[in-house]
């Protein structure tokens, strides 16, 4: 089946001549087909589009003729972007492409296919979507996390080769770890956020969500650019993040952050991180504890600067130029709210609230001020961790997949799933997830993720670290 084939093995399939970009296409369609009802990871997809792209493809491109898959926050021409939200899930079609589409693009990629998400990106189990619960392929009675859930449901599921997501605090890594695939959140700047609707602008990046180590490589090397567009955007050389891949790791030193390895970690989790630190100690590499005290800010700290962001990010949807507007509106004042109140779901409004009361006069020098100061803090711990080593190790999340519904009533329980993962955005650091095992919960084998954080625009040494350990626990 070719929609279970890495990019890697398909690629050398297209330049042999053995399939065609129409074939994959039409096989990811029939994937689809056959499962996304009972995983609900996408909400749209065009196959007479993808085939008129494939037919097109110019395999002499790196990427050519690959279909990847689109998380529903980032736009593509003539395509709807819904944010998993009702506010514009009824008549928006984006009418260009995102910067990371373009860069996609530019390296033979096929767009096909949007994905459920947490609305807005905000949640860590895509059961905030407005438009429908996605399932985690390993069990469909559990969550695939999120906000990407769509993105890591569809990879581990097969229905998809690879794909995109967005990571504000996690929503990239922890939904891949949750469900068994390679996510990674590159540096800060590193990839285009033109085109990506935004969440918390200081916050957001793109990355890819894929089957192995080396097809987030291959994704990488055509998704990381400077872009004009984009003021966060950085202008700096970007190298062929395949290159490192099989050298070994002998003598690199690998730090682990006693702030990580806590009570409250599930056994399971902790049994099989401790597994991979021994087999990445078996390969050469040389372990050491390290301190980042001013972990335990990450969470409040990231409570109170997303949500100001989003209060600020989301006015735009006020029923004027585009998205939901009620029809039960009276006048100006009653258009916006009641356009907003019908459109945003309860996790976004009760964000929009929390951000504007951060930043409400009386409480912006005592919120959100001190939150500033407080990220500061924790992007100088990692600025003094890295003097020591040369990646940070820990688990990506510290249980594995909850039931549907099981934290529904219980938000905070909720937010601190990303307890390892958030301090890494705060920071702009980039770090992957990737499998490093599973744990038996009812009867299910259920995957448990690795975390590996680098240096910024040091993607390269954090794709070798997991590359080596990635095909060490394949032997």
């Amino acid at each position: 089946m070719l929609a279970s084939s890495t990019i890697a093995a398909l690629r050398q399939g297209l330049t042999k001549g053995e399939i065609t970009p129409r074939d994959i296409v039409l096989d990811v369609a029939k994937s689809i087909d056959a499962r996304n009802s009972e995983l609900g990871a996408y909400l749209s997809w065009d196959v007479e589009a993808a085939l008129a792209e494939a037919d097109s493809a110019d395999i002499s491109r790196p990427l050519g003729g690959i279909p990847v898959a689109i998380k529903d926050n980032i736009n593509v021409t003539g395509q709807p972007c819904t944010c998993g939200s009702r506010i514009l899930a009824e008549n928006y079609t984006s009418p260009y492409d995102a910067g990371a589409i373009r860069s996609l693009r530019a390296g033979g990629a096929i767009p096909f296919g949007r994905l459920n998400m947490d609305e807005f990106a905000m949640g860590s189990s895509t059961e905030n979507s407005a438009l429908g619960v996605t399932r985690n392929p390993q069990d469909t009675s559990r969550v695939p996390g999120g906000s990407s859930g769509g993105s890591a449901s569809a990879v581990a599921g097969n229905i998809a080769i690879a794909a995109l997501g967005s990571d504000t605090g996690g929503s990239i890594r922890q939904p891949a770890a949750l469900c068994g695939c390679v996510g990674i959140k590159p540096t800060y700047g590193r990839v285009s956020r033109f085109g990506l609707v935004a969440f918390a602008s200081s916050l957001d990046q793109i990355g890819p969500v894929t089957k192995t180590v080396q097809d987030s490589a291959l994704l990488l090397n055509h998704l990381c650019g400077y872009d004009a567009h984009d003021s966060t955007s950085l202008n700096v050389d970007v190298p062929d993040f395949t290159a490192t891949l099989g050298q070994d790791i002998k003598g690199l030193r690998i730090g682990l952050p006693k702030e990580y390895y806590i009570d409250g970690i599930h056994p399971g989790v902790s049994a099989s991180v401790q597994a991979a630190i021994r087999q990445l100690e078996s390969l050469g590499a040389i372990i050491k504890e390290i301190n980042l005290p001013h972990t335990e800010l990450g969470v409040a700290t990231y409570y109170v600067l997303a949500p100001a962001e989003a209060s600020a990010n989301l006015a735009r949807f006020d029923g004027v130029r585009y998205g939901h507007r009620s029809s039960s509106a009276t006048d100006l004042l009653s258009q916006y709210t009641l356009s907003r109140a019908e459109g945003f779901g309860p996790e976004v409004k009760r964000r929009i609230l929390l951000g504007t009361y951060m930043l409400s006069s009386g409480y912006y020098d005592a919120y959100y001020i001190r939150a500033q100061k407080a990220r500061t803090l924790i992007r100088n711990d990692f600025t003094e961790a890295f003097k020591q080593v040369d990646v940070i190790l820990s688990p990506t999340s510290p249980t594995p997949a909850h039931k549907l519904g099981e934290l529904k009533d219980n938000p905070l329980a909720a937010y601190l799933e990303d307890v390892f993962t958030i301090p890494v955005n705060l920071a702009g650091l980039p770090g992957i997830s990737l499998p490093c095992g599973t744990v038996d919960e009812d009867g299910k084998a259920l995957p448990v993720g690795l975390q590996i954080v680098g240096k910024a625009l040091d993607e390269s040494t954090v794709l070798r670290v997991a590359h080596a350990y990635e095909q060490a626990r394949a032997v």
